[in-house]
């Protein structure tokens, strides 16, 4: 059996290694864009099962990302969990406003993972 596909879409090094690590250790194959802007390109290539985002990184260009993601009807079923350190509420509001399924905290992901990979991935 295949593992399933996350898309992750990170800058800071420590916490995007970290999680990169523990989504394996769920049984994730992960795939790292550094391009923000290539992300419906490759979801629509690469058919992943999520798409995780860290906001810290060009927060414009990842919003926007997300919002092609949102409006291509063959990527837009696939939810986004988006993160940020910084607890800017107007960061938080544009991610949910470009569409992404699940905003958080860093920290409440690093630990939490499994229940919010969960939450993200109900079928509604």
């Amino acid at each position: 059996m295949t593992k399933p596909l996350a898309l992750f879409v990170y800058e800071n090094l420590l916490p995007g290694s970290q999680l990169v690590n523990r989504l394996q250790d769920l049984g994730y194959r992960v795939q790292v864009i550094s391009d923000a802007r290539t992300l419906t390109s490759q979801a629509l290539q690469e058919k992943p099962l999520l798409v995780v985002a860290d906001l810290a990184r060009q927060e414009a260009n990842l919003c926007q990302a997300i919002k092609e993601l949102r409006d291509n009807p063959g990527t837009q079923h696939i939810p986004v969990l988006a993160f940020t350190a910084h607890g800017s509420e107007k960061m938080l509001t544009a991610a949910r406003e470009a569409g992404a399924t699940l905003v958080a905290a860093e920290d409440a992901l690093l630990v939490q993972l499994p229940q919010l990979l969960e939450q993200v991935l109900v079928v509604e």
